[in-house]
């Protein structure tokens, strides 16, 4: 599969590499993955496969231990070269990170006017009255309803789907161009998982912004993404624009198979049994062809 054209980022031959009592053991073995500027990219595949792992590589914040390999280049800069100063700003201002579970990260001692603000006023040398302006302009494109009251509350005052909302507050603030979304609704009731990726696609939308989207909803990933990357045992097996209707892997056939239906009843979900063997023989099957970038 041709990458797109103008990608914003380019990962090839990426490796991740965890040590362990028996030597180090191999968790992303040669993904290959490339979103272009605008464009909305889905990562899915199920729980332990790689895909957080891939975004923690992508954003550098793996244990120091582990052994990053291959390329990850944001815009012609390559991530895995950047020092320190270009690295804060790579992460500060280039990309944001909205993560799982809200409450994991943000400081539940400091006030939200203080989490939403303190990075412009760093960073970018705003005065603090003019970044709690942005900040309780932003609440309110985001759906947070009476944000100056909001501003002065606490984290534990705040329902995870308010909480979900000031964390994309904070990511859009800085103005990225790329996205990074790791199963933003996980830890969210169904309502609020339905406002919250609304919220993330009108912002993606408004400000013609990147998006990774990690998940395992192969229906939501079809609904909001361009293009679909499944991932499988610590690489992306397939990808492309029509993976969710025509799946060419077994994987992505067995995941589909997988969800839940009112018309048929099933005994026992499929299961693709895996082995060393197995998997070798898959990825020598044309419908691995897809994986490669170049």
């Amino acid at each position: 599969m041709n990458a797109p054209v103008e990608s914003l980022l380019t990962v090839r031959d990426l490796t991740v590499d965890a040590p362990g009592p028996n030597g180090a053991r191999r968790l992303l073995n040669g993904v290959d993955l490339a979103i272009g500027a605008g464009e909305a990219v889905a990562l899915v595949g199920e729980s332990g496969s790689g895909k957080s792992l891939t975004t923690r590589a992508i954003m550098r914040l793996l244990p120091s231990q582990f052994r990053v390999g291959g390329s990850i280049a944001y815009d012609g800069d390559e991530v895995l070269e950047m020092g320190r100063a270009e690295l804060r700003r790579f992460r500060g201002q280039d990309v944001g990170m909205i993560f799982q579970d809200p409450r994991a990260h943000i400081n539940p001692v400091h006030r939200v006017d203080d989490f939403l603000t303190e990075a412009l006023c760093t960073t970018r040398g705003v005065s603090r009255a003019e970044a709690e302006e942005r900040a309780v302009a932003l609440l309110a494109d985001v759906g947070v309803r009476n944000a100056g009251h909001r501003l002065r509350q606490y984290p534990h005052q705040l329902s995870g789907g308010l909480l979900q909302r000031v964390l994309i507050a904070s990511v859009l603030l800085a103005e990225p161009r790329l996205l990074l979304a790791d199963e933003p609704t996980t830890a969210l009731d169904v309502t609020a998982q339905s406002d919250v990726m609304a919220i993330i696609e009108e912002q993606r939308a408004q400000r013609g912004l990147a998006l990774l989207f990690i998940t395992h909803d192969l229906e939501l990933a079809a609904a909001c993404c361009e293009r679909i990357a499944v991932m499988y045992a610590g690489e992306i097996v397939e990808q492309g624009a029509e993976v969710a209707v025509a799946p060419k892997h077994p994987y992505t056939r067995e995941l589909l198979e997988a969800r839940p239906s009112i018309d048929r009843r099933v005994d026992r979900l499929p299961v693709l049994r895996y082995n060393r063997t197995t998997h070798d023989a898959l990825r020598a099957t044309d419908a691995l062809e897809t994986r490669s970038i170049a």
